[in-house]
């Protein structure tokens, strides 16, 4: 049982750390950025480009290039959501939804295809792996990067928490997310809030790829798109649009695929998520921790 919860919660993180970027975009600007699985895909060959760089010019420790690595690309890809936002998105904020949702998916695959032309079609070895050491834990064998994931994750959940609580910028994220013309009203720069918004959600789907690329070795360019679909699946769970409802919904899902894993094969693991977002969004459509919106005439 330990063993299953810690897979579960390993792979949670995953999932957590993407579907909080999907859940802070909607509940902004109401997009579903479908786009944003490949954020992740990009964090992992950018760290793959800025780790390999770095083994080359610097003797540095493990653990202190990957920290570094990790803030690097954390960066970057931050960079590259809010150039994204600035070029796909902002110029259709106010077209129909459906324009929105198109573009968020071409840019998925120019994504997608344009990192394959760059690295090519086959899977990349990352330069560095986290130790594959392990511990026991009342006969659980739980290896050390599981625990590092987890912990990682965690703490970048409850920055993400303190900042959006404490700040004011967090503050000017919540009152965009209520009513955008009054926030704009109020004297806040509604645009900047919303770039702000897509650096700190590419940031984190950034971080989780260079985390998968030292846990599980390889990275390919088609490697965001389940972990988008997944992550996507984690938001409606716990609740599109609210940010503890993305990490309560990825622990939830990696929990749920663990258990599933564990009674079924690791065959059905797909077919087990994927049946869990038909079932939420057929009895529960607003997620564990979603409310009912009462659109204003």
């Amino acid at each position: 049982m330990i063993q299953v919860i810690v897979n579960g919660l390993s792979v949670g993180a995953f999932y957590a750390l993407v579907a909080l970027g999907y859940s802070m975009v909607y509940g902004i600007i109401k997009l579903l950025n479908f786009a944003h699985g490949d954020i992740y895909m990009l964090g992992a060959y950018v760290g793959f480009v800025v780790l390999g760089a770095l083994t080359s010019w610097l003797s540095l420790p493990t653990a202190l290039g990957l920290v570094l690595v990790t803030l690097v690309t954390m960066a970057l890809t931050g960079g590259a959501g809010v150039l994204m936002e600035r070029v796909a998105y902002r110029p259709i904020r106010h077209a129909p939804r459906l324009s929105l949702l198109i573009t968020a998916v071409g840019l998925s695959f120019a994504l997608e295809y344009g990192v394959r032309q760059i690295f090519g079609p086959k899977p990349s070895h990352f330069p560095v792996q986290i130790d594959a050491g392990s511990v026991n834990l009342f006969g659980a064998t739980i290896t050390t990067a599981r625990i590092i994931v987890i912990l990682v994750a965690g703490v970048l959940m409850v920055v993400l928490s303190l900042f959006v609580a404490k700040t004011r910028q967090g503050r000017a994220m919540r009152a965009i997310a209520l009513d955008a013309k009054a926030a704009r009203l109020m004297g806040i720069d509604v645009d900047r809030t919303i770039s702000l918004v897509f650096f700190i959600g590419s940031a984190l789907a950034g971080a989780a790829g260079v985390l998968a690329g030292a846990v599980y070795g390889t990275i390919d360019f088609l490697m965001g798109f389940i972990i988008g679909i997944k992550a996507f699946t984690a938001a409606v769970i716990g609740g599109i649009g609210n940010l503890y409802g993305a990490m309560l919904g990825g622990v939830a899902l990696g929990l749920l695929e663990s258990f599933g894993v564990a009674w079924l094969g690791g065959q059905w693991r797909d077919v087990f998520s994927f049946l869990c977002l038909i079932l939420f969004l057929t009895f529960r459509p607003t997620g564990i921790l979603g409310g009912r919106v009462v659109e204003r005439m």
